[in-house]
């Protein structure tokens, strides 16, 4: 009743609630350390007061007593029970602690976790190798990895052995048609002789050599110009006639026709030598054989894009070299020779096949040939009757794909194609 009671906050105060420690309040000498209870207990001269703390002075004694504040709902009987957990987790149990010692207990926990530090870093060492020897094993790896060129040019070598077997003929050529699919592998192979060993492989024994022996050729002449004109001067483009003009297995032709197909197509030299060797009536003459059905669409295909190609280089823009290749292409008479030999009608014929992969391209080769052989097939009741079929049935699928939420679907395209030769010839 005879004292002053001040509650002392600092006004600078760190997220934690307490007063920081500037240069000037960490004094070297020691620091006595003041712990408050609920209790009013005298602060002796020297001892810190902890911030937040009821500090009063004693009007009858003349002292200066301090106490924890009031509880709130519990939150400073909290607060000091968080206190004194961290203090005894820093393992300070003494009534008082130096700004020395707090030094001494930080420099610790440094050297701790430098310790741990280094321990983890040697643990990984001891997993991982440095990044140095594994540049090293890397560059050693590297000098004893082949090249593609070392590798076509063993292959090459086993290809041409007499003293390798029948299957390991064939196996390297089934690894070299995986090799020369790149250009300049290719180039390579052109270079090493392997080009005039397969082209020469077409004329085997053997049906397997033959058929392996297409595939590579094929792969190398691929998009590949300066192959392509090796090939033809080295005699490839008769022999894949003669391969597919004579009695042979259907795998044999498959790939006859795929080297072909990689041979003529951006070639019009090529074209011009084909219709020259009478090459369009060799695939005519595939029709009228017996087990080459599945050759059937492979074929028009092939003629579809010859011809296409030759139309949209025509319609191009005109410049020096271009206008050289277009020359090039006026040489080559392709669709006259197609009406000639009646192929409106081999064409058309394949839309009464089944699947619909097969009746898309063929409806794609009709569009192209309506324009020359419009008349005959106005003459052609077969067809006419197969058309109307066709947009019956596309119509009824075109209408389950809009029901299925598919506006544009594959159905809808081939209906448009029907409709559209429908009305061609009307």
């Amino acid at each position: 009743e005879f004292a002053l009671t001040k509650i002392e906050e600092s006004d600078t105060k760190d997220d934690s609630g307490k007063e920081p420690i500037t240069d000037d309040d960490a004094d070297p000498e020691d620091l006595e350390v003041f712990y408050p209870t609920h209790q009013w207990q005298t602060v002796r001269p020297g001892q810190a007061v902890p911030a937040g703390s009821h500090v009063r002075l004693n009007l009858q004694t003349g002292d200066r007593e301090a106490r924890l504040p009031d509880s709130e709902n519990g939150k400073s009987d909290m607060k000091e029970e968080k206190r004194r957990k961290r203090l005894d987790i820093m393992d300070i149990d003494s009534s008082s602690f130096t700004s020395q010692e707090l030094k001494k207990a930080l420099a610790k926990m440094k050297e701790s976790e430098k310790a741990e530090r280094m321990a983890h870093e040697e643990e990984v060492r001891k997993k991982f190798r440095p990044i140095e020897q594994l540049k090293e094993e890397f560059e050693k790896l590297n000098v004893k990895m082949e090249t593609d060129y070392e590798i076509m040019d063993k292959l090459i070598s086993k290809f041409n052995s007499s003293a390798s077997t029948l299957d390991e003929k064939v196996a390297a050529l089934y690894d070299l048609e995986y090799y020369v699919h790149q250009v300049d592998n290719a180039k390579d192979f052109l270079s090493m002789g392997g080009l005039q060993l397969v082209i020469e492989g077409l004329n085997s024994t053997e049906a397997v050599l033959k058929e392996h022996a297409a595939f590579v050729l094929g792969a190398a002449l691929s998009s590949n110009p300066k192959v392509q004109i090796e090939a033809i001067e080295g005699g490839a483009l008769q022999k894949l006639l003669v391969i597919l003009a004579t009695e042979q297995p259907q795998a044999v032709k498959k790939k006859a026709l795929f080297a072909l197909s990689s041979m003529l197509r951006h070639f019009p030299y090529a074209q011009q030598q084909f219709l020259k060797l009478g090459g369009l009536q060799v695939l005519r003459s595939l029709f009228r054989q017996k087990g080459t059905e599945a050759l059937h669409v492979r074929v028009v295909t092939l003629l579809y894009d010859l011809i296409v190609e030759k139309m949209l280089l025509e319609d191009s823009q005109h410049g020096d070299q271009m206008e050289e290749k277009i020359q090039q292409y006026r040489q080559v008479k392709l669709v006259p020779a197609v009406v000639e030999q009646d192929w409106c009608v081999v064409v058309s014929n394949l839309l009464a096949v089944p699947e619909h992969d097969t009746r898309e391209k063929v409806l794609k080769m009709v569009g192209v040939l309506m324009a020359f052989c419009k008349e005959r097939y106005r003459g052609d009741q077969a067809l006419s009757t197969t058309l109307r079929l066709l947009r019956s049935e596309y119509e009824e699928l075109a209408a389950e794909e809009q029901r299925e939420g598919d506006k544009d679907g594959y159905f809808k395209e081939l209906l448009g194609s029907v409709n559209t030769i429908i009305q061609e010839l009307r």
